[in-house]
């Protein structure tokens, strides 16, 4: 029950982001080209993008890089990631994002977490039982 709801909400706000993206002119390249092909080759029941750039931009290798959109953090949850090891899932994205890490001022780290959505509800449920117990010891 839990999972067709989280499902549900899932796909709901993933055509909201996706409409709100289309009908603006982008500021973010980088991130539209990892969404697009992401949720093209993938069907990705979950996809979060998270810019982390702006925490990196004083490190060394970043000196002179006009490039707002270098490190990313990703959650992944798609079907096709059923019965593959992490590391086989890590490079499924990493072959689908290979010219966006190659190019200059591209993506220069990449973080992953890549699920299956079974996983992801068994993640998401573990996670409301430690607050459901935490909030049951505090009172």
């Amino acid at each position: 029950m839990l999972q067709k709801h989280v499902r549900a909400w899932t796909s709901r706000a993933t055509r909201q982001l996706s409409t709100m993206a289309s009908s603006a002119t982008s500021n973010t390249p980088m991130e539209d080209a990892i969404r697009a092909k992401i949720t093209e080759a993938l069907k990705p029941t979950t996809l979060e993008i998270f810019n982390d750039s702006h925490k990196h931009a004083h490190h060394q290798p970043m000196v002179g890089s006009t490039s707002k959109e270098t490190h990313f953090r990703l959650v992944i949850t798609s079907d096709a990631f059923r019965s593959k090891m992490q590391p086989a899932r890590h490079r499924i994205v990493y072959q689908l994002l290979e010219s966006e890490l190659a190019r200059e001022g591209g993506i220069h780290a990449l973080q992953l977490r890549t699920m299956t959505p079974e996983e992801e509800l068994r993640r998401k449920e573990q996670e409301l039982q430690k607050s459901t117990s935490s909030t049951a010891e505090a009172s």
